[in-house]
């Protein structure tokens, strides 16, 4: 069976982080491995808690999980220290060898930051240029790129195309946090012209959605399919989600 390898927090709470990815993942016959980044104590409400684990032990996580077993993709959530950002991105192989999808957690639910400033640009400059896909919803892509969050699509798919520039091989600009009847995801592959996936947009908010898209997608990929095919089995799953959960 694929295996996919989770780099993430645990949430006490459910419905996101590791217990998401797990969920996800299952639903597509991956097995999961996992090295857990950060124990955190949250409601939908609010943090409470976080621990942060060491950076010497995530680094052995990922260790001991490449000894075990071939991956076939990898899956990377909230990181949390600059140390931690390093570690990682020492320990990864190369993109052209095991894709990596980077859903970029920068900020809780609630509004709790959950990376700082040196966080931030070490990011940025280490992790995204190892990125296969870089997945951040309007307000992390405003963060990653110090502006003002894109309020229509012209601006979502210029913000796409500076994301693209730091490093990624590619970019999924996701809409669901903006307006209209339509939620609008803007996919841009380094060297292709921009895709727009759609799906209806449904009433309310869910925890965990972007979680569960960018691990639906590390499942597509770890299984063979193209990237643009990964996002796309992706948005479907997570539409068909909320359908669901409404």
């Amino acid at each position: 069976m694929t295996a996919v390898l989770v780099i993430a927090a645990s949430y006490s709470s459910g419905g996101a982080g590791l217990t998401r990815d797990v969920q996800v993942l299952a639903h597509f016959g991956c097995d999961v491995l996992c090295a857990v980044t950060a124990v955190t104590a949250q409601t939908d409400a609010q943090v409470a808690a976080i621990h942060l684990v060491p950076a010497h032990v995530v680094r052995a996580q990922i260790a001991t999980a490449f000894e075990g077993r071939r991956v076939g993709a990898i899956k990377i959530g909230m990181l949390g220290t600059t140390a931690t950002i390093r570690a990682v991105t020492e320990s990864l192989p190369p993109r052209t060898l095991v894709p990596l999808v980077l859903d970029p957690v920068l900020a809780s639910s609630s509004g709790a930051a959950l990376l700082d400033a040196p966080g931030l640009e070490a990011l940025r400059t280490q992790l995204l240029p190892r990125t296969t896909l870089l997945t951040p919803n309007i307000a992390e892509a405003a963060l990653l790129l110090q502006e003002a969050s894109a309020s229509t699509l012209d601006e979502m798919q210029r913000q796409a195309r500076a994301l693209l520039a730091l490093g990624p091989a590619a970019v999924l600009l996701k809409g669901g946090h903006a307006r209209g009847d339509t939620a609008v995801d803007v996919l841009l592959l380094a060297g292709a012209s921009v895709r727009l996936l759609s799906a209806p947009r449904l009433p309310g908010t869910r925890r965990g959605t972007g979680c569960a898209l960018s691990s639906a997608i590390a499942a597509g990929l770890a299984q063979g399919l193209l990237l643009a095919d990964a996002c796309e089995q992706g948005k479907r799953y997570v539409t068909a989600l909320l359908r669901k959960e409404s």
